[in-house]
Order: structure tokens, then C-alpha cells, then sequence
């Protein structure tokens, strides 16, 4: 597959992408979202070549809603695993499936810091925390 072809399907996957956080999440959400697929884009073996493209940018709205706790009702942009496959007609076991298969390709977890949010980034725990000797330690211990 020629990049020109990988560009324009990862053009789609951001357009439909944007249409859901445009209408359902905030503007920062979108940003994230089109984040990760530009990094999925650059990987040597691109991995959206194959597939439905609507399973995949379920999939990548699925994993930042996760990363961002969004399913989470207390949460100001809340959104389900339904409304993410509503919206994008996919089933949860393809959405999810795609969903981990990015996250184990980028080796990514809770917290990490290039796909949070800045509330997420700025109130995690693990900012207070450092390491001493080879423990874990939070940072008002020390002197």
C-alpha cells in the first residue's frame, strides 16, 4: 500500500473520529484521538491498512475514553461502550479488540501522559511518588 493510500485512510479514520468528539466529547478529546491515529500512521507496519475503518476509529475513541476514564458516569465527558458502537455501527468485540491491539502495539497504560487528558495528567497519582534507593516513596516524605 502506497503512503497516499495510508494517508487517505487515516484522513477517514480522523474525519469520523472528529464527528464523534464533536458531538458527543470536548475539543481536547478530539485533539488526543487525532493524536493517536497520526501516531498509528507512522508506525512501520500500519496496522488500519486492514479492516473496517469504522472499527478502527471506534477503537481509537474507545481507547482515549478509557485512558481518560470517560466511562466513568461521574466524569464531565461520560460516554459508553454503547454509544461508542452506536455511533460508529461496530460491534463492542471488534471495537475492543482493535482497541487493544493498539494499546499492546504502543505499549500504552493508565496514565500515560501523551494521550490524558491535562486534568488526568495534572491529578495523577503517581506524580507524587519517586524513587529512593529503589523504593517508591510519595514525595512529602522526604526532607
Amino acid at each position: 500500500m502506497t503512503k497516499e493510500e495510508i494517508k487517505e485512510i487515516e484522513k477517514s479514520i480522523i474525519d469520523l473520529t472528529n464527528d464523534f468528539c464533536n458531538q458527543k466529547l470536548d475539543e481536547e478529546l478530539r485533539q488526543l484521538c487525532e493524536n493517536l491515529v497520526l501516531k498509528l500512521g507512522r508506525k512501520r507496519e500500519v496496522p488500519f491498512v486492514r479492516g473496517k475503518i469504522e472499527i478502527w476509529a471506534a477503537a481509537v475513541v474507545h481507547l482515549i475514553a478509557s485512558l481518560n476514564f470517560l466511562f466513568d458516569k461521574s466524569t464531565e465527558n461520560f460516554t459508553s461502550i454503547a454509544d461508542i458502537c452506536e455511533f460508529f455501527n461496530v460491534k463492542s468485540s471488534s471495537m475492543t479488540n482493535k482497541s487493544r491491539e493498539i494499546r499492546d502495539s504502543l505499549k500504552m497504560g493508565v496514565f500515560c501522559p501523551e494521550f490524558s487528558t491535562r486534568k488526568i495528567n495534572e491529578t495523577n497519582p503517581m506524580n507524587d511518588l519517586v524513587m529512593v534507593n529503589g523504593f517508591i516513596v510519595p514525595r512529602k516524605f522526604l526532607k
